[in-house]
């Protein structure tokens, strides 16, 4: 994948510009040693990697606001860092940039449980967020599969969502407000601990825009009451086209999950042997979760369980205790780490409608037999958020363009049926040279000419999101 070539002129300025760093933070918080850099040359999609100029570990808001300051006025590229989780090459360096990362930033600032509300510095990870209230009985709903590690940070950039936001949405629907960090150093503050913001949706802007508009350092997010009690069940199909049919059939009558994973073969038999969470022998499974008072969740399996063997399953199992409902959700959430275990592999994010998902898993059987590399499918099927992962080997001399070949048609698939390149993990580089898939040039547009109005200079997160014709040309006309 092409990135931009290093600006000469900034690479010369490197210890000019690092001392302004030093000087302006304390102890080790500016990182230029290239051995040590080197830790930063990726996020978790590993197949691509560049060392940025230097690191800076900011602790404060107002830190950030004067490295920023810097960087603007040596016309310096940024690119903002939560934990480095991104699988589509969100927060990637190029070699003429400077990362500034929130992680020293994980502070609790404000807890008010009347109002529903936590206020957090964005480098604190995404479960901390729910270990902060759940003393109190509340929680914080979205949950990527990488909450253990993954930061506010990057889970606003990216739009994350998670298991559980067929019923409670994604970052966006729990988001309140951000305090942010412009290119130019200035702090502002978007929305907050109130229902709805007036005249323009500014917040809405920020969440998903991929670091492009500024570096948010606080987020007012939205904690829920923990429901009475939930219950998973796990459903077991011979074929995965099947288990496609009885998601769209669940949704279509009307019943609201909190939750509906699938997995297929392939990951089923990696998270088995790493997991042992006693998943079935069959080609595709559900896990289907409900909550509520316990007459709600027997409601609603009774409607579940009545669908479900309209489809004659090779494994219907309800959970009978919570031993039994954590084992149902070892596996999954142990699934990325399983398959990493055995094979590199590339995870896509594309969206389809749920109506189409048998279509589309059949689709992409078939490009893994014309392409000859193995799929493995765990993904959101509730909101037909899909992941399937494309086993290649890195060490085989064109595996990684044949796997990025193949990712590119299964995007395409996904905007073919009416879905888009995206559900969480944004569009990074891996998927910027698609964008004109779904976007017209007008499209296109629309979005850089708001970049323009934030970042005039094309500083902040170069080489993502927007073909690199246009950050170029943008960058020139700067």
């Amino acid at each position: 994948m092409e990135m931009p070539v290093p600006d000469q002129g900034v690479l010369e300025r490197k210890a000019s510009i690092v001392a302004r760093l030093e000087q302006l933070l304390p102890g080790e918080a500016v990182i230029s040693d290239p051995n040590e850099t080197r830790a930063y040359e990726c996020d978790a999609l590993t197949a691509y990697r560049c060392q940025p100029l230097a690191v800076v570990l900011p602790g404060t808001t107002e830190e950030v606001a004067a490295c920023l300051k810097i960087c603007h006025e040596e016309g310096v590229p940024v690119v903002p860092r939560g934990a480095g989780t991104s699988l589509a090459g969100g927060s990637l360096p190029t070699a003429d940039s400077i990362i500034i990362g929130v992680s020293r930033m994980n502070a609790v600032l404000e807890t008010d449980y009347d109002n529903r509300f936590i206020r957090v510095e964005t480098g604190r990870t995404n479960l901390s967020v729910t270990g902060a209230v759940e003393q109190n009985e509340f929680f914080y709903a979205p949950d990527p599969s990488s909450q253990l590690a993954c930061a506010i940070a990057g889970n606003i950039a990216m739009n994350s969502g998670g298991a559980h936001c067929l019923k409670y949405g994604v970052t966006t629907n729990n988001l309140m407000g951000v305090r942010m960090v412009t290119m130019e150093g200035e702090i502002v503050d978007i929305g907050g601990a109130h229902l709805d913001a007036g005249i323009y949706d500014l917040l809405g802007v920020i969440c998903g825009s991929e670091g492009q508009l500024g570096i948010v350092t606080e987020a007012t997010l939205r904690i829920l009451r923990k429901p009475e009690g939930a219950r998973p069940v796990l459903l077991g199909f011979d074929r995965s086209e099947v288990a496609g049919a009885c998601v769209a059939d669940i949704i279509k009558a009307g019943v609201l999950p909190v939750a509906i994973e699938f997995m297929d073969r392939p990951c089923i038999r990696a998270t088995e042997d790493f997991a042992h969470a006693g998943y079935p022998d069959v080609e595709a499974l559900l896990i289907v979760e409900v909550e509520g008072s316990e007459a709600e969740i027997v409601e609603q399996l009774d409607k579940i369980k009545t669908i479900a063997r309209k489809h004659d399953p090779a494994e219907l199992r309800e959970s009978a205790s919570a031993e039994e409902s954590a084992a149902i959700w070892k596996g999954r959430k142990a699934a990325f780490g399983a398959m990493g275990q055995i094979n590199d592999y590339m995870c896509l994010d594309g969206t389809i409608p749920v109506s189409q998902l048998p279509l589309v898993l059949r689709r992409m059987e078939e490009l893994s037999k014309e392409y000859g590399l193995d799929v493995a499918n765990v993904f959101h099927a509730g909101d037909g958020n899909l992941h399937p992962l494309i086993l290649f080997d890195a060490n085989k001399p064109g595996d990684l363009e044949t796997c990025e070949a193949m990712g590119a048609e299964i995007l395409k698939l996904c905007v073919e049926v009416g879905g888009c390149l995206t559900g969480e993990h944004g569009v990074g580089v891996e998927k910027r040279d698609l964008m004109l898939t779904q976007y017209n040039e007008g499209d296109l547009e629309a979005q850089v000419r708001v970049k323009d109005v934030f970042d005039a200079k094309w500083l902040l997160n170069p080489a993502k999101v927007f073909p690199l014709i246009t950050t170029r040309t943008r960058r020139e006309a700067a």
